[in-house]
């Protein structure tokens, strides 16, 4: 794994010539963030040898590098996921692949149903902590010594210097930012509204099919690392509504403008 995450970012290097400090994963209705930010090249996931390639529709594949402000940025438009088929080693090569490449601190953003009954779609939740019980660890199998430790502590994985800013951020963009735990599970199903029960039992706030082992990853190779869901909707049981995609890509979209600008705020801040 190591030997190809090296060959991924040779690859790279070979063709886009830029140091990001800090890395942002786009979720549903932020994926043309990227189009708006001072762009200084682009790279295809295609293009990037041995890279796994999303197959979401809407999720475009590349490696954006530019500039957030003044602060220079690699963005992933589009990520892989676990439901796709990649082993869970694969799904988080992007993430391993940014930090090496110069990111210190990462931004992970998704679209999220929402647990919590005071959550409603539309709402911003920042990611106080995660479960994964329900997800293979990314960190299964032999240890890669060069990014990290073969028990990485997760008390903390993200920063609660970043939850400040996030909080800081929102306040000055007048957004009433939820706070709470992300569950995440397999996928590609909608969860049962007996797993969301599980779910809420456990303490899970939103719930979602990514983001949480982005984040183990990088907190494995000593990234700082920060979350926002949006709830795009209310998840199994907890709302009659029957599920669908269409339905969070249509809530992503409305809230799109606000959830760039919290970015773009907390990207400059952190």
């Amino acid at each position: 794994m190591y030997n190809k995450l090296m060959t991924c970012l040779a690859s790279v290097k070979d063709k886009v010539d830029f140091q990001p400090e800090a890395a942002i994963i786009l979720g549903s209705g932020l994926g043309d963030y990227a189009d708006g930010i001072k762009m200084a090249d682009a790279i295809e996931y295609t293009d990037i040898e041995g890279f796994p390639v999303s197959t979401v529709k809407g999720h475009k594949g590349r490696f954006v590098f530019g500039y957030v402000g003044e602060i220079p940025v690699v963005i992933m438009q589009g990520r892989v996921h676990y439901y796709e088929g990649y082993p869970m080693h694969e799904v988080v090569l992007p993430t391993r692949l940014m930090g090496l490449l110069g990111a210190k601190k990462i931004l992970l953003t998704n679209a999220a149903g929402g647990i919590n009954a005071a959550f409603k779609p539309g709402d911003f939740m920042m990611i106080t902590d995660h479960i994964t019980t329900a997800v293979p660890s990314p960190l299964v199998g032999p240890n890669i010594e060069e990014l990290g430790t073969r028990f990485p502590d997760m008390s903390e994985v993200y920063s609660m210097r970043l939850q400040s800013v996030i909080r800081n951020c929102a306040r000055e963009c007048g957004i009433d930012i939820r706070e709470g735990v992300y569950v995440q599970f397999t996928g590609p199903s909608y969860e049962t509204p007996a797993e969301i029960r599980m779910a809420k039992a456990w303490g899970g706030d939103a719930v979602g099919m990514s983001t949480a082992c982005e984040a183990m990853a990088a907190r494995h190779m000593g990234m700082e690392v920060c979350g926002i869901s949006c709830i795009t909707n209310m998840a199994a049981g907890i709302s009659r509504q029957e599920l669908n995609h269409k339905e969070v890509q249509e809530t992503a979209d409305r809230v799109s403008k606000s959830f760039k600008e919290l970015v773009t705020k907390v990207i400059m801040n952190m």
